[in-house]
C-alpha cells in the first residue's frame, strides 16, 4: 500500500505550548529599533543621527520611518525633517500608563528590599476611610505592632498619613482631615495632642523638602518609622511606602542608609509608573 500524494508532502510541524522557538519577523524587530531611539533620546532627531544611533544606514531607516509615520509611530516636523514619536505611540503609552496597578508594579521591589533592609515594610493607598494599608513584608525579627492590611492610618499622627496629606490636593486632603475626626478605627496618637495649623503646614512643608516623613516613638510608642511617596506618571502620589522598626533598631536620622535605601526604592517603583527621573 502506498501513501496518497497529500500524505507523502512535508505537513507543516504543529506548534506545542513547549516550544521553546517563536516565530519572528526579523524586519519588524530591525526596524523598532528606531522606535525604542526615539523613546531613549526624548527628543527629536534628524535622520542621520537617529539611524547612527539606531545602527543602520539613513537609507536603510528611510523605509522604517515611513511605514511608521503611515500608522501613527512616528512624525516627521514639516519645517526641520525630525523624526520623534508620532500621535499612535502616544497613545500606547498612555493607555500602557492607565492599565499599570502601583501595588503589582511595587510588590517586587519591596519584597527585594524587605530581604535586604531586615526592617517591616508597608505599602499603603488612600482608601475610602484614609490612608490605608495594603501589604506588609514581615520583618526578620518580631515588632509588636497591631498593624495588619486595612489598618487606615492618621493623617495628622503618623507618618504615612502625613506623606499623603503633604501631597493630596488640597480640598481632597480637607475632605479626609474631616472624615478622620473622631474615627476610632483611625491608628492615632495617644498622649500627643494634634499640631497647631502653622505647624502642621511647617511639618508639610519639610516633608516635600526631604522627600520623606519620619515617626519617633508615636504614635506607636518603642517604634520608629519612615514613610515616602511614590507618584504615577501625572505626578500624583498612589503609594506610601513606610518602614517601621523598634526605636533602638530603626535609625531614624534624615541621611542614614535605609533612609537613602527606602528613597530609592520609592524613586525606582515612580519610575516603572511612568514618573519621569529627575
Amino acid at each position: 500500500m502506498h501513501d496518497s500524494p497529500e500524505s507523502s508532502r512535508s505537513a507543516p510541524r504543529r506548534r506545542h505550548a513547549g516550544d521553546t522557538e517563536r516565530r519572528r519577523i526579523q524586519s519588524i524587530e530591525t526596524g523598532f529599533a528606531l522606535v525604542t531611539t526615539l523613546v531613549d533620546a526624548a527628543t527629536p532627531l534628524s535622520l542621520g543621527d537617529l539611524a547612527k544611533r539606531a545602527g543602520m544606514s539613513a537609507a536603510k531607516a528611510h523605509p522604517y520611518l515611513v511605514s511608521f509615520i503611515n500608522v501613527g509611530l512616528v512624525r516627521q516636523d514639516v519645517v526641520t525633517g525630525q523624526y520623534e514619536l508620532g500621535p499612535f505611540a502616544m497613545q500606547m503609552g498612555l493607555v500602557s500608563l492607565q492599565r499599570l496597578d502601583p501595588i503589582r508594579v511595587a510588590l517586587p521591589q519591596v519584597s527585594a528590599l524587605s530581604s535586604r533592609i531586615g526592617h517591616t515594610l508597608c505599602l499603603a493607598v488612600m482608601g475610602s476611610h484614609g490612608p490605608t494599608v495594603v501589604h506588609i513584608s514581615e520583618a526578620s525579627y518580631p515588632v509588636h505592632v497591631n498593624l495588619r492590611p486595612g489598618t487606615v492610618m492618621s493623617l495628622r499622627h503618623t507618618a504615612t498619613g502625613r506623606v499623603f496629606a503633604a501631597w493630596l490636593p488640597e480640598a481632597v486632603l480637607k475632605h479626609f482631615l474631616e472624615r478622620e475626626a473622631g474615627d476610632k478605627a483611625v491608628v492615632t496618637s495617644v498622649g500627643h495632642p494634634s499640631p497647631t495649623e502653622s505647624a502642621w503646614q511647617a511639618d508639610l512643608q519639610d516633608i516635600r523638602a526631604r522627600g520623606m516623613a519620619r515617626a519617633q516613638g508615636h504614635p506607636l510608642p518603642g517604634v520608629n518609622a519612615f514613610s515616602l511617596p511614590v507618584f504615577n506618571h501625572e505626578g500624583q502620589i498612589v503609594l506610601a511606602l513606610t518602614c517601621l522598626g523598634p526605636s533602638f533598631l530603626l535609625d531614624t536620622d534624615w541621611e542614614s542608609p535605609i533612609a537613602a535605601s527606602l528613597k530609592q526604592c520609592a524613586d525606582m517603583i515612580s519610575i516603572e509608573l511612568g514618573k519621569p527621573a529627575v
